[in-house]
């Protein structure tokens, strides 16, 4: 029997557990071209490591608690953690703990699965403001995640500004204009429940550069938006023109209807785009294009994520993604990429299965016999001796059973715990 081919993958978001999932495959294979296929013709062994505490990535921080339907694939990558040949590295960030090059050396192959943790930029005066935040931050903050727990949202304005109308812009104006007792039901940061529930916002305004049959967010997500209780959803008709598609005649059916003076309301704007935005110590308004200033104490910048650069690997700074060959990284040996930092910030959390099935398609073909990699456990000892706090799969679960329980006393799906320390407390017992 060939030796088990041992695979590193950095990044513990579905991009990462996809990958881990077609290596670790079950016994009904994996769907290609609509069959079911084998793709793994040999033993293998996956060890992801993540520089937080927890994993999921983007499930678990990025989509928005009232939409729990979406993070239901977190049962795919929770079957993961029972697997005999798969191991969990929480709290181990690779270049502070662990240098690509010495990953490389202990692995057969090696995925990188780290998502887009930037942001593209307006390019206009006032964007630091104090106030001005991306929607990335804002979606960080309110699903607790715990580098931005402690992050200074004021919603003492009663008008936020959301520049961009895409799913993420619509995410966070639901949030905002969320009755309280809805966002009760669900697993929304605590800090951030405390903040929603003393909330002076009364509107948010949406700007979109484009024209509404450009608009970036999808139909469903619209509907939705126009259905939210006790809001008002504000669409100008003469900004709606004559076309047959869903997304237009949606809009169309929210401009003609009676508005019913709620004391909340979004309102959709088109062609619309910020000139400046102003404010002496603090975000004050916007100028936009017209000549209007929207008076707001928020802004939330939602025109992107983008990827970030490691030290070590090849980047390309113009698209915010490693280069890369079918998932082959440029100028690498045995090294690989999927995910977000592989195409670049779209797609849904299932486009990611078939990123991370192609790029272990082209890891397997590339595979040798030999493998030259350490054995699990000498990697398990080199990990404890840099970071003896690490959190492994059985940790992990510990924290996830904590957040459970504590949720169905609060009748939520759970209630995070979002503090670092308390998180490895908690995990390593």
């Amino acid at each position: 029997m060939n030796a088990p081919l041992r695979v590193a993958i950095v990044g513990a978001g579905p991009a990462g557990l996809y990958a881990a999932s077609h290596l670790l495959e079950g016994p009904g294979g994996t769907y290609l071209n609509g069959q079911l296929h084998y793709l793994v013709h040999r033993p293998v062994e996956v060890d992801v490591f993540d520089r937080l505490v927890t994993p999921w990535g983007l499930v678990r921080h990025g989509v928005a608690p009232d939409h729990p339907e979406k993070k239901l694939v977190h049962t795919v990558f929770d079957a993961l953690h029972h697997r005999p040949w798969f191991r969990y590295y929480g709290n181990v960030e690779v270049w502070r703990d662990i240098q690509p090059a010495e990953l490389s050396s202990w692995y057969d192959a090696v995925i990188y699965a780290v998502g887009a943790s930037g942001d593209n930029r307006l390019g206009i005066a006032g964007e630091d403001l104090p106030g001005s935040w991306s929607a990335r931050e804002f979606v960080a903050w309110y699903n607790g995640h715990p580098e931005y727990r402690n992050a200074d949202f004021r919603l003492d304005h009663k008008r936020a500004v959301v520049i961009g109308n895409g799913n993420v812009a619509l995410d966070v104006a639901r949030i905002l204009t969320l009755p309280i007792a809805d966002l009760e039901r669900t697993d929304i940061a605590p800090h951030a429940l405390a903040t929603l529930r003393n909330s002076a916002v009364r509107e948010v305004v949406l700007l979109g550069r484009r024209g509404p049959e450009h608009a970036a967010f999808s139909n469903p997500e619209l509907e939705e938006l126009g259905d939210l209780p006790g809001v008002d959803l504000v669409v100008d008709r003469a900004d709606v023109p004559e076309a047959a598609t869903r997304k237009l005649a949606t809009l169309r059916r929210f401009a003609e209807r009676p508005l019913h003076g709620h004391d909340r309301r979004i309102v959709l704007r088109f062609d619309t785009s910020p000139l400046e935005i102003r404010g002496r110590e603090r975000v004050e308004s916007v100028q936009v294009t017209g000549g209007d200033v929207l008076d707001t104490g928020l802004v939330l910048r939602s025109i992107g994520y983008f990827g970030l650069p490691i030290d070590g690997i090849p980047f390309d700074t113009s698209r915010g993604v490693i280069p890369n060959e079918d998932g082959r990284v440029v100028g690498l040996d045995r090294t690989y990429v999927t995910g977000w930092i592989k195409r670049g910030p779209r797609g849904i959390i299932g486009t990611n299965k078939k990123c991370a099935r192609d790029t272990v398609r082209t890891l397997l073909a590339d595979a040798s016999t030999t493998a030259t990699s350490l054995p699990a456990m000498e990697v398990e000892r080199r990990v404890r001796e840099r970071r003896p706090d690490f959190v492994n799969a059985v940790g992990w679960l510990r924290l996830d059973d904590h957040e459970r329980r504590l949720g169905r006393l609060a009748h939520q799906p759970r209630q995070k715990v979002c503090d670092p320390a308390e998180q490895l407390s908690l995990a390593n017992g």
